[in-house]
């Protein structure tokens, strides 16, 4: 069985344009994530998929692979589905490019759970320890049922829970790591799919998956990452990468 990691990369961006090329400890973003992907052992290759000229040849010029695509796609699921079509794989990584802190082990771990038979998609949940994260809607949360599968994604505070005091949640939150394995014809199938309102209304395009009926299992990892999402959060990476070494 085959397995590739594919990196969606965007120059432009509503918040951040050029973030992948953004300096972390004087290294581009998209080679702290390409770099932590590819110590995978579940892996036979690591791409970017990318619509820029500029990316491209940062990327090339640390000895990274690269798939140019289109500059129309609307998600990372339809430039990695377009990335696929030239790809002999049966199982497709998606890992979203403003993962600096990404790490090897949890590609292998998320890799492991396509094993069962029944899941069309695998991802990644940490429980979160600071309570300010359950309140941020850049910071996605996920419920699953008894056998660990997705019920449902969303960037407001799940499960609610009706009898806290206005303000207070109780209970245990778990935080969505934005990294996914697909089966590599539910990828392509994915492509075809029309957008669904949930998907449309909460900006998360993993609910498009939901709501056509295929089922994603969620593994619990204990390896804390901190997405990209302002220039902003550069500053807290570098320090939270400080910390790790």
């Amino acid at each position: 069985m085959t397995t590739v990691a594919i990196i969606p990369a965007r120059y432009e961006s509503t918040r951040f344009p050029g973030k992948p090329l953004a300096l972390i400890k004087g290294r581009p973003m998209i080679r702290h994530v390409y770099e932590g992907v590819s110590g995978a052992v579940s892996l036979n290759a690591v791409i970017v998929a990318t619509d820029d000229i500029r990316i491209r040849h940062v990327v090339e010029g640390f000895g990274g692979k690269v798939v140019m695509t289109s500059g129309e796609h609307s998600s990372g699921t339809d430039r990695i589905a377009e990335a696929t079509e030239g790809l002999d794989a049966d199982i497709i990584v998606n890992v979203q490019g403003d993962e600096p802190m990404v790490r090897a082990e949890m590609i292998d771990q998320c890799v492991g759970l396509m094993d069962d038979k029944r899941a069309d998609m695998a991802t990644l949940k940490i429980l979160i320890s600071n309570k300010n994260e359950i309140h941020n809607t850049n910071v996605v949360k996920v419920v699953t049922d008894a056998e660990g599968f997705a019920l449902y994604f969303s960037r407001l505070p799940i499960p609610f829970c009706r009898d806290a005091p206005e303000g207070q949640y109780h209970g245990r939150y778990y935080k969505h790591i934005g990294l996914y394995v697909y089966r590599r014809e539910v990828l392509m199938a994915l492509r075809h799919r029309p957008r669904c309102m949930t998907e449309m209304t909460e900006s998360l395009e993993q609910l498009r998956a939901l709501h056509h009926g295929y089922r994603i299992k969620v593994i619990e990892t204990t390896v804390q990452t901190h997405a990209v999402d302002t220039p902003e959060d550069i500053g807290k990476v570098e320090q939270w990468l400080n910390t790790d070494l």
